[in-house]
């Protein structure tokens, strides 16, 4: 009943919402049929669907769609997931595009979220560009995983920012192009290169793991090596900011959830269905961040800032 339905949050309607359009559309699964029918009763037209989407997609869309009144936000991580939406009688592949970030008062936010095609560099691009339209500003490190069309895209729309891999996904790209019998090794290795002081001692134990390992894990080192730079990026700012920052695992943990709804659904209806879904449990995560704890005292990181700039200034005028 409507009624019913009314006392849920955003996510759980979107998710009752999501299958009964499967239902009405007849591709529906048994499991979810009977889940509906128990959720909602056996009967609920078209009209009244039609009518409980319009409201659900008009909240999401605000809070997507809001204002970041230029704000600054000095560190955004972003990410991407893969769902299947149903267009035109066939299932297709569509990426969630994700993106956090945290401001200038150390909290954290949900800035937004955009379905694409692929994760290709135009896609990428137009994110950026809307989330700066809305107001977006004062990015100085992006954090992600590597992809060459993210890093292009956030290279030309955030000049100067500091790209971050992640250090998980790097370290599973390592491991995946060794042995079973190295990975020990290898998992050993980077633990204590990503657990260095900085960058000139994390080189070192690289160095030390390649010594250990060459002619044994080659494929593996290289990934490491091509990769090692960019993982490192984050060791230029203070210490406290390192080890939230050196990963996407904040952005992965809203992955986590987001599939654990879309689980139920498997093939998303339409892609409005997976809008609204996916945009309902982010704008309850993003309450939930930003009126919660602060996720960085950011005094530190400005002072650091300021010294950083002021080096720069006497170096030009050195020079001059």
């Amino acid at each position: 009943s409507t009624d019913l339905f009314s006392r849920y949050q955003r996510s759980e309607q979107a998710l009752v919402l999501a299958m009964m359009e499967m239902v009405l559309q007849g591709v529906s699964t048994r499991r979810v049929e009977k889940v509906t029918e128990e959720l909602c009763g056996e009967s609920f037209s078209k009209s009244t669907v039609s009518r409980l989407c319009t409201n659900l997609d008009a909240r999401v869309s605000a809070w997507n769609e809001r204002r970041l009144d230029d704000r600054q936000f000095p560190f955004l991580i972003v990410d991407a997931l893969v769902i299947k939406v149903r267009t035109d009688g066939r299932v297709v592949p569509m990426s969630g595009l994700i993106a956090s970030g945290i401001n200038r008062d150390g909290n954290r936010e949900i800035l937004g979220m955009m379905l694409g095609n692929s994760e290709t560099e135009s896609t990428w691009a137009s994110l950026f560009s809307w989330l700066k339209n809305r107001g977006l500003k004062g990015v100085d490190l992006v954090v992600s995983d590597d992809h060459k069309g993210l890093k292009k895209a956030a290279a030309r729309h955030f000049q100067g920012a500091t790209w971050q891999r992640c250090q998980v996904h790097l370290i599973r790209n390592v491991l995946g192009a060794a042995s079973n019998r190295y990975r020990g090794i290898l998992a050993t290795g980077m633990k204590r290169i990503f657990g260095s002081e900085d960058r000139p001692e994390a080189r070192t134990r690289f160095r030390q793991l390649a010594d250990e390992l060459d002619g044994k894990a080659d494929k593996a080192l290289d990934v490491l090596e091509n990769g090692l730079e960019d993982a490192l990026a984050i060791m230029v700012l203070p210490e406290k900011y390192r080890r939230r920052l050196a990963t996407t695992n904040m952005q992965e943990r809203l992955n986590e959830e987001i599939r654990r709804r879309e689980r139920v659904i498997r093939i998303f209806p339409n892609e409005a269905s997976a809008k609204r879904l996916i945009g309902a449990m982010l704008a309850e995560q993003h309450e939930t961040w930003s009126t919660g704890r602060k996720y960085f005292d950011m005094q530190e990181y400005f002072e650091w800032k300021a010294a950083e700039a002021q080096k720069a200034n006497a170096k030009v005028r050195s020079i001059k």
